[in-house]
Formats: structure tokens, C-alpha cells, sequence
């Protein structure tokens, strides 16, 4: 048998273990561990966060100790396996194998935070009632011990007669000695009178099992309550909040400028490099305004994409995302909704399928329709991209409001927009669905305030961040190739430029004649009468049809076509754009991107749900096509009377 030390566990490629392999379950309270563990064990980076809410899936993971394949799976975080809310709901039936497909689990982890043990000690009792091989894995030894609290795990596992294990899980501490534990699973101890079931009876066994323990519970924690006198103070805390978020959006447009200026100018002196190098007009064009001019202009905001997810996991980790929730709770229960809707929103900031996949932790089925309707207008990264070209385009940098940058100001607003919608979307959708206006109570647990670890911020940076890279080089190269072939060919001859009035020694003139009459020109002029009263030309239509497969295409698409329109124009794409013109009908020769064509984009950015990720996994929530169909709907209606009104107000300003 190998010891503890000797015993390496890791990620294999898949995350399914072979056939016949033993399956543990890990199982425990919301922000108790589990993930962090989950992922020591597998070498996987699964999401964790320093508030409940973040698993709300199971996660599978293979590991191999002593070469041997074990199958570990991460459930929802639950305080019990009665459930009230779906996520709840997929644990009590992982565990009794209740889910199709899904096999039973072979043995149990319970992991038990040690400052709430007497809570973590209910969940076992519930879990020991499978009579499934089980061990506690104690976690917050550390957190324990410095609030004052003291617990004997030796004496613990004599006590409840199964195995148990301390572990520190951000730190790995202990992870040797769990990775033991496991092998020997098929050996663990069982207790030799089970806990009671009877509820009455339930709490005077735990009593008596932390008194035999010796158990001493954490004291307060002065420091957390000192700092929570403010931060989740109704007035004191709210400052506080939006304070954090104003700083937070200044920072993207200031710390982050030097870096992405660097990216642009590669990128710049790159394209130039295909069009001097490649003799091919056709691979030029596909190298250098496709792919280079597509893809390079979404790269080139990678700097705001990895900062913002700095900051987030900065946030998160050190504990205030939880104090956020909490204080937003009184906000959502005015707009018929409780806190956990929040958390839904707090989710979709990142992305909006994790917020709509939050939305498990709602113990209304009403609820949870009203909040998944809401949460796609939160701002989520995607739509960073666009906004930073679009404020750009429409704020100059030298603007100042005060001592702050005036496009950070419009970049707070428009995520402040996106969370007032996402809180009005949903609170209309519930006074339509449900009248009775009756709020279950909103428990949520304030983890302490911690230093956050290199490693725990590293991940939670750069897997989103790499996950923004892996769709630059799929799903935007894919749609910015396809936007390249429809916006180039047909070619003309010589004899068909010269027939046209077109110079075909004028590489300029070509490219402006073979773009607005190639395929995509078709295609943008057909539904041009839709959006042309918001001052969307051609070009803007195609960017925003292609912004359907994701919302960054939009971003590539303007990047090629402005790179496309004149190629021996290496300016950035935004001063490429500023200088295009109506190319027909009766705005021939104007200005296409105005300011008020600028702020009618952004509103409709800011509304529209152009994302088919999105909608997929609102149907599969949903059970059917019903909810996403309205989705789009309501919000394509939005987006275009937000737009529509944003140009109106905005040419009556200037």
C-alpha cells in the first residue's frame, strides 16, 4: 500500500474514468471546499468562488493513485438532502442513483467546514442514511484554530465510526493523506449504531458527538465584524459598492491601455507584413484583412479581458462578492425576487450561461424563469470588446470627468445599465407569471475575510481568459473567414472594374467597388430597412448577424471590413471607421458612424440577445423552446426601441 506522500494524483485527458472504476461522490455545503478540493484531486481548474452558488452542476474528474483510476465527481453545494431547489435536487439523486445514465456512487465524500460543523454533521446524518461507504473531509482546520475553536479529528472519526481526513483546500494541505484515504475506500469503517433519523432525535445526537470531540466552536471573527459594520451597511455598504465597481471600470481603460496599444500595433505592423510579403491577392486578403484583420482586432483587447478577470477574482477571493449578494438582497426583494437571483446576475457578469445556470440555486420554478429572463442583460465579457471599441470611438481619451477617465465613467454606466435592466427584465417577467408575490427566506452564509492565494487568482484569470482566446481562434475565425469569402467574392475583371468606372491599378477603389457589391453587401441591404432608422448602414447589419454565433464577431467583422475598405491603411480599426460613408440611397456620402450611430449601437449591444450559447442553454433549462423564443423576442424589440430612442436623445443633445 502506498503512503500518503508516495501517492500522486492527476488530470488524465478525459474526464471520465475507465470502465469499472470506483466513483466517489464529494458532497457539502455551498462554499465549504468542495471544488477546491475537487480540483487538487483531478488536477481540473473547475470553477470556485468565496460565495454560494458557483457549482450548481455536477463536475467530473479522473484520478490516479498507485496507477489505479478513480472517478470523482463535485455535486451542488447543499445543506441538505431534503431539496427545495433544483440544484439541491440533482445531489439527493446522484446519491441514490436516481439520475438516468448516472450510476450510484461507489463511496462518499462529506466535506465538513469546521467553523459550522454541527450543520456539516445534519448533512452527514442524511448522507449515512444511503449506507454508502463514507468519510468526512474536514476542511477550515486553519480558520478554525485562528478564531479560537479547536477540533480533535481523531476523536471525530471514533466518534461517528467512519474515516476522517483534515485538509486546508486552497492551500492543498492534507491532499496526500485524502488521496490515501481514497485508495483504502473499499475498507472504510462504518458506524456501529447509525445516527438517528427522527429529527428530534437528530440534533441530541450531534450534540453528543461534538461534546465527546471535545469540540470548540470559532469565536467571532472582530476583524470580519469590524469590516462588515461598513461593507454591508444599507448606506455605508451601497457607497461602498458602487464606489468598487467605478474604480473597477476605470481601471480597464487605464491600466490596460499601454498593453493593448502594444497588441494593436502588432497587429498593425503584422497585416502590413502579409501585403508586402504574399504575392497571392487572394491569400493576402484572406491572411491579411480576414484573419489578421478580423481576429487581431478582437486579440487586441485581450489586456481589459485578463484585467477585468484579475479583479474579479480578486473580489471574489478575498470574500466581498458574498457581502455584494447579501447587500443586494433588500434591492432584488423590491423587484419581487430574492437574493439568489442576485447571485444569478453577480455570474453573468462573466458570461450570462453560468448566471443562467445559477439560476438552479432558485427554489421557485417562477422565480427562476424571471431571473433566467432577466440575467442575459447583465454585461457579460463578450460585449467588452464591442463597448471598448464603440466608447472609444464615441469618447476621446483626452476626456475628463474630474480626476477620472470619461470613457471608464461611460463603461460604469453601461454595466450599471446592464444590472438595472437585467433587475427591471425580471421583475416585470414576475409580475406577469406570478402574482402572489410571496419571497422565500434568503439564507446566505458570510465566509471570512481571506488573503487570496496566487494560485487560486491565477486560475480564476486565465481559464476564462483562455477560454476568450480558444473562441478568437474557433468560433471568430471561423465566422471572421466566412465574413472575409462573403465580402470578397464575387470578384470582377479588369474589364469588369473598367466597365464599372473602377481603375483596377486602384487597389483602394477595387476593394471599395468588390465590397459593396459582394455577397455580404446582398445580405446587409436586404434587412438594411430594418435597422437603417437606427443609422445602421450595410456593414454594421453584417457585423451584427454575425454577432449571433458570439457578440466579439462584431468587433472582427468591422476590424476586416475597415481593413478590407482600404488596405494600405494600416490605422487602427477605429479610425478606419470613423471615416466611412453611406455607400448608396439617400445618405449617400454621409458620415455613417456619427455620434448618434455610435450610442443607437451600443444600446442595441447593450440589449439585443446575440448569443446562440445563450439561448441553447436557456432551452435545455427550460425543457423546451418556449422561454428562449421569448427571450429573443423581448429583447430584439428592446434593443431596437433603446437604440432607436439612445439616436434620437442624441442628436437632439448635439
Amino acid at each position: 500500500m502506498p503512503t500518503p506522500t508516495a501517492t500522486s494524483c492527476h488530470a488524465v485527458p478525459t474526464a471520465a474514468p475507465a470502465k469499472g472504476s470506483p466513483k466517489l461522490d464529494l458532497v457539502g455545503s455551498p462554499n465549504g471546499g468542495k471544488t477546491s478540493i475537487f480540483n487538487h484531486l483531478t488536477g481540473l481548474h473547475a470553477k470556485t468562488g468565496n460565495y454560494p452558488g458557483v457549482t450548481v452542476s455536477r463536475v467530473t474528474g479522473v484520478c490516479q493513485i498507485g496507477g489505479n483510476e478513480y472517478g470523482i465527481e463535485d455535486l451542488p453545494g447543499t445543506y441538505s438532502l431534503t431539496p427545495i431547489s433544483p440544484d439541491e435536487a440533482v445531489v439527493a439523486e446522484a446519491l441514490d442513483g436516481a439520475i438516468e445514465g448516472i450510476p450510484a456512487p461507489d463511496a462518499v465524500l462529506v466535506v465538513a467546514d469546521a467553523t459550522a460543523l454541527r450543520r456539516s454533521l445534519l448533512l452527514l446524518a442524511e448522507t449515512l442514511e444511503r449506507d454508502l461507504p463514507t468519510a468526512v473531509v474536514v476542511t477550515m482546520a486553519d480558520e478554525l484554530r485562528r478564531r479560537g475553536g479547536s477540533l480533535d479529528t481523531a476523536a471525530l472519526s471514533q466518534a461517528l465510526g467512519v474515516p476522517v481526513v483534515s485538509v486546508v483546500a486552497n492551500r492543498g494541505i492534507g491532499i496526500g493523506e485524502l488521496r490515501h484515504l481514497i485508495s483504502e475506500w473499499q475498507t472504510w469503517s462504518r458506524p456501529p449504531i447509525p445516527p438517528p433519523t427522527a429529527a428530534e432525535e437528530l440534533a441530541g445526537w450531534v450534540d453528543s458527538i461534538l461534546a465527546s470531540v471535545g469540540y470548540q466552536d470559532a469565536q467571532p471573527d472582530s476583524r470580519t465584524e469590524r469590516i462588515d459594520k461598513v461593507l454591508l451597511h444599507p448606506v455605508w455598504g451601497t457607497i461602498v459598492f458602487f464606489l468598487v465597481m467605478f474604480l473597477f471600470f476605470q481601471a480597464l481603460f487605464t491600466w490596460a491601455a499601454p498593453l493593448q496599444d502594444a497588441l494593436d500595433g502588432f497587429f498593425g505592423w503584422l497585416g502590413e507584413s502579409v501585403n508586402t510579403h504574399v504575392s497571392n491577392p487572394i491569400l493576402a486578403g484572406l491572411l491579411g484583412d480576414g484573419i489578421i484583420g478580423g481576429v487581431g482586432a478582437v486579440l487586441t483587447f485581450v489586456p481589459q479581458i485578463l484585467l477585468m478577470y484579475l479583479l474579479l477574482a480578486l473580489l471574489d477571493a478575498v470574500g466581498y462578492m458574498s457581502r455584494a449578494a447579501f447587500l443586494m438582497d433588500k434591492v432584488m426583494s423590491r423587484a419581487g425576487l430574492e437574493g439568489r437571483a442576485f447571485v444569478a446576475m453577480l455570474s453573468s457578469f462573466a458570461c450570462a450561461i453560468p448566471g443562467i445556470m445559477a439560476t438552479r440555486t432558485i427554489p421557485s420554478a417562477k422565480d427562476r424563469i424571471a431571473t433566467m429572463l432577466g440575467v442575459p442583460l447583465a454585461t457579460c465579457s463578450a460585449r467588452l470588446p464591442v463597448y471598448v471599441l464603440l466608447v472609444g470611438m464615441l469618447i476621446p481619451d483626452v476626456t475628463r470627468a474630474g480626476p477620472f477617465s470619461g470613457r471608464g465613467v461611460a463603461m460604469f454606466l453601461l454595466y450599471l445599465l446592464g444590472a438595472v435592466s437585467a433587475m427591471t427584465a425580471a421583475w416585470v417577467v414576475k409580475k406577469i407569471t406570478d402574482r402572489s408575490g410571496v419571497l422565500l427566506p434568503f439564507y446566505m452564509e458570510m465566509p471570512p475575510y481571506r488573503i487570496p492565494t496566487l494560485r487560486s487568482v491565477g486560475i480564476a484569470m486565465w481559464e476564462p481568459t483562455k477560454a476568450f482566446l480558444r473562441k478568437a481562434g474557433t468560433i471568430i475565425m471561423l465566422a471572421t473567414i466566412v465574413i472575409w469569402a462573403l465580402t470578397t467574392f464575387p470578384m470582377r475583371s479588369d474589364a469588369a472594374l473598367s466597365k464599372a468606372g473602377v481603375d483596377p491599378r486602384d487597389d483602394v477603389a477595387v476593394a471599395a467597388y468588390t465590397m459593396d457589391h459582394s455577397i455580404a453587401a446582398g445580405v446587409g441591404k436586404a434587412v438594411e430597412p430594418v435597422f437603417e432608422p437606427l443609422g445602421f448602414d450595410w456593414r454594421i447589419d453584417v457585423s451584427l448577424i454575425g454577432s449571433l454565433a458570439a457578440r466579439e464577431v462584431a468587433v472582427s467583422t468591422l476590424g476586416q471590413m475597415a481593413s478590407a475598405t482600404d488596405p494600405e491603411d494600416d490605422a487602427e480599426v477605429a479610425q478606419q471607421l470613423d471615416r466611412w460613408t453611406w455607400t448608396h440611397g439617400e445618405h449617400e456620402g454621409e458620415k455613417v458612424f456619427t455620434p448618434a450611430t455610435i450610442v443607437a449601437l451600443i444600446l442595441f449591444f447593450a440589449y439585443a440577445l446575440q448569443c446562440m450559447s445563450t439561448i441553447a442553454i436557456m432551452k435545455r433549462e427550460t425543457g423546451g423552446w418556449k422561454w428562449p423564443a421569448v427571450a429573443f423576442g423581448y429583447m430584439f424589440a428592446l434593443a431596437w426601441i433603446m437604440a432607436f430612442i439612445g439616436r434620437l436623445v442624441t442628436n437632439l443633445v448635439i
